[in-house]
């Protein structure tokens, strides 16, 4: 797998979008699990109309978010970056550098959310947490891809945690991805789009800290031109108690998806029950 993710990155871009389109829709033929997540949380999320009008940009999108991996992963850092041809919001990210009191970035599975951290990290220090696949092959990739320059990796636990607290107290920024199923102890049962799901609380406990928030996200161009990062301010302040504050996250999440709903992960089991954890409220 590392020798065939080396060859993809060599491909251009626009190529590994094409390719991507098509194991997109391969993955939906072929998977019944996967069609029915993907339907569910689409009409959940944008009604049976706007489903059907995102539903085969989503089913493309998701392969390309695959494809596209080994080229952000493995082409030199300033390359990578160079791939950002449109910036939007970018005042927001300097008047928080200047105030000096930490910068929390949240994205979600929309775009190409792994380039987001790459970009922000050619300007400064940059923290990203993530889980450990259970893949050697997999943690290679991520360490190689990740783990350079300016932007440090670290893993969703204790030490991992720490490293994220450290980064803002030295006035630095980190990066998560809320929108996922953590470990059973880790979350709280919050609706998203509606619905009871088990989040995590990592993102508005570090909230707490003082530091400034920012909602980012990287739309894929068409014709593998391409990526737009936009950078924006929560519609509402993320403040409160912390299970306020995960609330207020996951509408903040919901807002960006609703910004570019076919190029979000739809097909994510973002409603799963985690062993360990009780049944979810009727409303969260």
């Amino acid at each position: 797998m590392i020798s065939l993710f080396r060859l993809l990155s060599n491909l251009p871009l626009a190529w590994l979008h094409t390719l991507g389109a098509a194991c997109g829709w391969l993955a939906w033929l072929g998977s019944p699990t996967y069609r029915r997540h993907l339907r569910e949380n689409m009409v959940l999320a944008l009604g049976q109309a706007g489903a059907r009008q995102a539903r085969s940009a989503a089913i493309a999108n998701a392969g390309r978010t695959s494809l596209e991996l080994p080229r952000i992963w493995l082409r030199p850092l300033a390359e990578t970056a160079s791939r950002v041809v449109k910036v939007s919001g970018w005042e927001l990210a300097e008047a928080a550098m200047r105030a000096g009191h930490g910068i929390v970035y949240l994205t979600a599975h929309l775009g190409c959310f792994e380039i987001c951290a790459q970009y922000l990290s050619t300007h400064a220090p940059i923290t990203v947490l993530y889980r450990p696949p259970k893949q050697a092959w997999m943690q290679t990739m991520i360490e190689a891809g990740r783990a350079r320059g300016q932007l440090r990796i670290a893993a969703a636990d204790l030490t991992g945690v720490r490293a994220l607290l450290k980064a803002l107290k030295r006035g630095e920024a980190v990066g998560m991805l809320p929108d996922q199923a953590p470990r059973a102890g880790e979350g709280r049962w919050v609706n998203f789009f509606g619905r009871p799901a088990y989040t995590m609380t990592l993102a508005a406990r570090l909230t707490e800290s003082g530091a400034a928030v920012i909602m980012v996200w990287a739309e894929r161009l068409p014709g593998g031109t391409g990526y737009h990062f936009h950078l924006q301010l929560p519609q509402q302040a993320i403040s409160g108690t912390t299970e306020e504050r995960a609330e207020r996250i996951s509408r903040e999440i919901e807002h960006l998806i609703r910004e570019c709903p076919e190029q979000y992960l739809w097909g994510y089991n973002r409603y799963k029950q985690r062993r360990g954890v009780g049944a979810p409220p009727e409303s969260a």
